[in-house]
């Protein structure tokens, strides 16, 4: 069980912590993950199964920061390691990947986790251990408690955030009855938390009576024809679709709905993964990729924004080959969030200061637009959502969402 607020910081007297603090590193008693030379994380993602690609996409983004620090000589002069578990997005694996790095490998922390319902697993698990757990690739609720646990960071925007926008856009710009909105969701958490907040949306505005119609699926498949017969059968028109899905299975979704639906609007939430989205659309034809649209917690890819330009200029140099995806670019930007955490902790680094230290980070330019904090009461960087729409050639481009 995570410590009492009391418990978590030991009471020294002062002149007894200002020594063991001026002790130099290696008089002090051993951190796990972290030597003299080397800083180790682990990251609990799929590298098989139909996720995979999300999995390959995050531990990129982590590697590429990585490397960068380490070519700069690391923080603190120690090299910064990824170690990786694979669970395939399945919970009934998330637990081993768990302990495979923790006790195994002897991570410091957790960084990138991918996954709302693997989440249920990892996070008590890394709560339990009180060790970091860092930027998940997840926008799920239970990720973001209040006031939040300790030792569970967010990068990104939650599902509900993005599920608001979404909506909004569609009422107020596209000018759509909530009533005309349909949601597809995973039967799992990552499924509930997007539904969670489409719902909770439409409540708010004007005319918003009752839930939301909804469909599922269940997770790691792509057999949406159950979800599709009940589309067919609600009594009112649909001329929208929230799709709280993984790329494979939205793009067939889509696929079938398509020449029934000729008007529909198709919107998804960042949690999709819009790049493998794109690309499974246009394999299908250039007519199913035209007009979806999709939530972001990034800029552009394809955009100028300094980080980005960054980003992409360390891919050609460490990966050339790879392209720039959103994942990546996400899982990229989350690594120097937390590299700066590192450096600001010190050489004498332990989760208890690195959590100190993260909790009193304000206004850290990022080059994202929003500027980075955090605090006791909001371990989230972001809140912003960035709106995206595909065109006929499978290339996004930036919407307004307001």
């Amino acid at each position: 069980m995570p410590l009492r607020e009391d418990d978590r910081v030991p009471k020294f007297d002062t002149r007894m912590a200002n020594a063991a603090s001026a002790q130099p590193t290696s008089a002090r008693p051993p951190i796990q993950g972290v030597t003299d030379t080397e800083i180790s994380f682990g990251m609990a993602a799929p590298f098989s199964g139909p996720a995979r690609e999300m999995g390959h996409q995050l531990k990129l983004g982590i590697d590429l920061a990585f490397a960068q620090a380490n070519e700069e000589g690391g923080v603190h002069g120690r090299q910064l390691k990824l170690y990786t578990a694979d669970d395939a997005y399945e919970p009934t694996r998330t637990l081993n990947a768990m302990k495979e790095l923790y006790e195994q490998h002897k991570v410091f922390g957790f960084v990138e986790n991918y996954g709302s319902p693997t989440a249920l697993i990892s996070v008590p698990y890394a709560l339990e251990h009180h060790a970091l757990y860092f930027g998940a690739f997840t926008g799920a609720p239970s990720l973001r408690h209040d006031p939040p646990d300790r030792y569970v960071f967010n990068y990104r925007a939650g599902y509900a955030e993005e599920a608001h926008a979404l909506v909004n856009y569609l009422v107020k710009s596209r000018k759509l009855r909530p009533q005309e909105i349909g949601v597809l969701t995973q039967q799992d958490a990552y499924g509930d938390a997007g539904w969670e907040g489409v719902s909770k949306a439409m409540h708010g505005l004007r005319g918003g009576v009752g839930d939301a119609f909804r469909m599922s699926y269940n997770r790691n498949t792509v057999n949406v024809d159950e979800a599709i017969a009940q589309l067919r059968r609600q009594k009112h028109a649909i001329k929208a679709v929230v799709l709280v899905a993984t790329f494979r299975a939205a793009a067939k979704f889509i696929e079938k709905t398509r020449d029934l639906y000729p008007d529909m609007i198709y919107a998804t939430i960042s949690g999709v993964g819009s790049t493998g989205l794109a690309s499974e659309l246009m394999v299908l034809g250039p007519r199913y990729a035209d007009g979806v649209i999709c939530t972001q917690v990034t800029p552009a890819v394809d955009g100028y924004a300094s980080v980005t330009l960054n980003y992409k200029k360390a891919l050609d140099r460490y990966f050339p080959g790879e392209p720039a995806d959103y994942s990546s670019l996400e899982a990229y930007l989350t690594a120097n969030i937390l590299i700066e955490g590192l450096r600001r902790a010190g050489p004498a680094v332990d989760t208890e200061s690195l959590v100190d230290v993260l909790e009193s980070m304000r206004n850290y330019e990022l080059g994202v637009g929003s500027r980075v904090s955090f605090g006791p009461s909001d371990h989230q960087a972001l809140h912003k959502v960035w709106g995206t729409q595909l065109d006929k050639t499978g290339q996004y481009h930036a919407i307004d969402l307001e």
